[in-house]
């Protein structure tokens, strides 16, 4: 992967050795290793935090244009080699390559949005209520930003939080998932060469607690963008908070897809499909609930069932692979354990449900349906993370929403409906975040508000301008004019 032995922090513009060594190993293929990578302490983690509150305001008053080129290199560098990294996430992370590549290119698109975001930094000015005296209002760098993010987008969750962090003047300590340290030390290498000054940008591979700790409970790390599950993000929030440092947290969902008596069953499968089992489930936007009226429910059961027949499940890098495997052993096992929770609540197994043999040893799981599923069953009010699903029958749309919005989640939800109407119904009073009309409930777009509701998500959206309002603070200057 690379001529690099031991594949090492970036930390102040160097690259250094942690206390210890991991292991990167394929999912696809438990017979391939991917390399070594160091792995820091809470004490490299604080030396990093330093580096940063160093950088910052260097980085801050490089000005606007080489800030914005900048952004734009990194941006276009990723695109570049989409082919390339996408490769080594999809070998890492399991994903079908062609999710791997699709997932760099974004990462690059999301650096040239936040490229041209640099540019339109605009303040407001105003008279004051008292004569001879101008407001202006103003937005300045927070400073010193910790990043969290998860193993199931090693990147593109990443970048959405590093691009408007570094584009709106701030520095960044960055501590990637343990199981895709390869993604995040290439993307760290692509960064070494940009024009920044050291310490700009810092990357602390490690466990998360010590990592994550220290960086979450650091006084000056004065914001922390975290995406995970809920139990982390609960206690990642309270060494935060108790530092007053501002917080941002993408959690768990358990999302609800719709499918109503008007809908077009082919729309409805492949949503369903997208949904439900692209990434082998793994994302937080996945639509594992799959809520269905009478008029529409054994038709669409046994359509999903012949999708699901012919996806095929095999090795990330195989280019008829529709389901790749499963991040690694624990979170398989999960997977098979959630299995087993459902059959033994009473859930009827309508497809998968099954480890499969493929050319390679992996941890590849067949797509999986359950139906006679109600929303009180832990199967449908828990986040899985895998591939699978369960049908919920009800009667009606009135049914369907009240049963959607039965969750303390409240990430995205989608509804499949020919109806202008119903569909206007559902998008107003379903208490998502994100709402989808005809489409799966897993894709969005960068340049729009991402994030939800109850226990998915705490703080300021990300993703679009709205990104602004979280790496950002606004400054009120008040200045006489001499008139009046």
């Amino acid at each position: 992967m690379t001529e690099q032995a031991l594949h090492k922090n970036f930390i102040a513009g160097e690259w250094l050795e942690g206390p210890g060594v991991i292991d990167n190993q394929n999912p696809s293929d438990l017979s391939q290793h991917l390399g070594q990578f160091s792995q820091a302490n809470a004490e490299q983690t604080h030396t990093a935090i330093a580096a940063a509150r160093q950088a910052q305001p260097q980085w801050a008053a490089i000005g606007l244009e080489a800030r914005y080129t900048t952004l734009l290199n990194i941006g276009t560098e990723l695109i570049a080699r989409a082919e390339e990294l996408g490769r080594i996430l999809s070998s890492e992370e399991g994903k079908p390559l062609a999710e791997g590549k699709g997932e760099i290119y974004r990462a690059g698109q999301f650096f040239h949005y936040y490229a041209a975001e640099v540019h339109r930094q605009i303040g407001d000015i105003t008279d004051s209520v008292r004569p001879g005296i101008e407001v202006l209002a103003q937005r300045e760098p927070v400073g010193v930003v910790g990043v969290i993010s998860p193993w199931n987008f090693p990147l593109a969750t990443a970048v959405w939080k590093i691009a408007p962090a570094l584009a709106f003047g701030n520095s960044v300590v960055w501590k990637p998932a343990n199981l895709v340290p390869a993604s995040a030390w290439h993307f760290a290498e692509i960064m070494s060469r940009q024009a920044m000054p050291a310490g700009t940008f810092n990357l602390v591979m490690g466990p998360g607690r010590a990592v994550g700790d220290a960086l979450s409970g650091a006084a000056d790390v004065d914001a922390i963008s975290f995406t995970g599950s809920v139990e982390v993000g609960r206690e990642v929030g309270l060494r935060a908070m108790g530092q007053l440092t501002r917080v941002q947290m993408e959690m768990g969902s358990k999302n609800p897809l719709v499918i109503l008596d008007d809908a077009d069953i082919d729309t409805a499968v492949q949503c369903a499909f997208v949904g439900g089992y692209s990434g082998s489930g793994q994302k937080c936007t996945a639509s594992s609930r799959l809520i269905v009226t009478d008029a529409m429910h054994d038709r669409f059961v046994d359509a999903l069932c012949a999708r699901l027949a012919n996806a095929p499940v095999g090795h990330a890098l195989d280019p008829n692979t529709q389901i790749g495997p499963i991040v690694d052993g624990g979170q398989f096992q999960q997977n098979l354990d959630w299995i087993e929770t459902a059959k033994q609540a009473g859930a009827t197994l309508a497809f998968g449900g099954e480890p499969v043999k493929a050319n390679t040893q992996g941890y590849f799981l067949a797509p999986t349906l359950f139906t006679d599923t109600h929303n009180a069953m832990r199967i449908n009010q828990e986040e899985m993370f895998g591939p699978i699903a369960c049908v919920i029958r009800v009667k009606d749309a009135h049914e369907a929403l009240s049963v959607a919005n039965d969750t303390r989640f409240g990430l995205t939800a989608g509804v499949i409906t020919e109806s202008l109407s119903a569909a206007n119904t559902f998008r107003r009073q379903a208490r998502f975040g994100c709402t989808m009309v005809n489409l799966p409930t897993a894709g969005t777009d960068y340049h729009v508000p991402f994030g939800g509701r109850g226990e998915s998500s705490y703080g300021p959206r990300e993703q679009g301008q709205y990104a602004r309002e979280f790496y950002t603070r606004v400054k009120t200057s008040y200045i006489r004019t001499g008139e009046g």
